[in-house]
């Protein structure tokens, strides 16, 4: 794909890895939003044709707005709840982002936090550390093999989970919009049923307010004191509130979490809990897939000013 580089425009409006920024750098007419002045600010935005974001950006109508000749939004990240699609679409503006390319590392994230909770593997850590072991053996704590897993989304990401807990022997059940023809896993039609009925519940949905606090005092009750909630789907699907009241009274039994309501700030109430597991929104942030995610943002720039199709659209042209 060739294109010409001074009419290939693109605003960076978040961070993006440094090689990503680089190889733009270098083809296209970059500028750095967060580097520019309010007069250099608003002639970039004056002539951009592609604002590359990240799946932790807020791309409000209002921001869109600024943009008069904008053409795409390109997102690194599969999440793209943060940015107003319809916004977007009522302009004309396509939006993409990097579904795929990152199924594998947070399915295994995810499973990782399953394990580390469910077996208090930090815990037992500090239990290493601080010295304890000679004092006497530490705690027993949950089985994983054999046990009810669910899962709430079965999109990409819930059935690459799915297919590892598979290998467990788990017994795995899921909620979605509906049924998903093919699929050798139990539907349940809704989130509080399926928490009464498992183990382990993962949380794979879609950001946004659709699912705002999805997982609230009601969901966490069903789940019980000998449940585990996994979260590597959005930090705003859980209400953080209910989830601390549920762990102080001992309403679940521990939670594995990956994202948060307020990155990059986590509750101090969840810190040093023995059956709390919390890692920095890292389920995709390999070396490869972190690459395979920037060749995805590149190629549908590129493909964009080359006048092919994009690769990965959200809303296609």
């Amino acid at each position: 794909m060739t294109f010409d580089k001074t009419e290939a425009k693109v605003v960076k409006a978040a961070f993006l890895p440094p090689a990503l920024a680089k190889r733009l750098d270098e083809t296209c007419t970059l500028a750095d939003w967060d580097l520019l002045n309010e007069t250099e600010r608003k002639a970039a935005a004056e002539d951009a044709r592609v604002l590359a974001v990240n799946g932790e950006s807020i791309v409000t109508a209002d921001f869109i707005a600024q943009f008069p000749k904008l053409q795409l939004i390109a997102d690194f990240g599969v999440g793209y709840d943060g940015i107003d699609v319809a916004a977007a679409q009522a302009r004309g503006i396509a939006v993409t982002n990097t579904p795929g390319v990152l199924t594998d590392d947070v399915a295994d994230m995810a499973m990782g936090l399953l394990l580390a909770t469910s077996r208090q593997i930090v815990e037992a850590q500090r239990f290493i550390e601080r010295g304890d072991w000679a004092k006497g053996g530490f705690t027993w704590t949950k089985k994983v093999s054999g046990g009810k897993l669910g899962i709430a989304g079965m999109g990409r990401i819930g059935q690459a989970i799915a297919r590892r807990a598979a290998g467990f022997e788990m017994e795995i059940s899921y909620t979605d919009r509906q049924a998903i023809p093919g699929l050798p896993y139990t539907f349940v039609g809704d989130l509080a049923t399926l928490a009464s009925e498992v183990d382990f519940l993962i949380m794979c949905v879609n950001g946004g307010e659709k699912t705002r606090a999805l997982v609230d005092a009601e969901i966490l009750k069903a789940l019980g004191p000998e449940g585990i909630l996994i979260n590597i789907a959005r930090g705003t699907v859980i209400d953080e509130t209910a989830l601390i009241a549920a762990l102080d009274a001992g309403i679940i039994a521990g939670a594995g979490l990956d994202v948060f309501e307020c990155e990059p700030d986590v509750p101090s109430a969840l810190h040093g809990r023995p059956n709390v597991v919390v890692t920095p929104h890292m389920a995709s942030a390999t070396h490869a897939t972190r690459k395979a995610m920037g060749d995805l943002v590149f190629e549908n720039i590129a493909a964009h000013f080359s006048g092919q199709p994009l690769k990965t659209p959200v809303n296609p042209y």
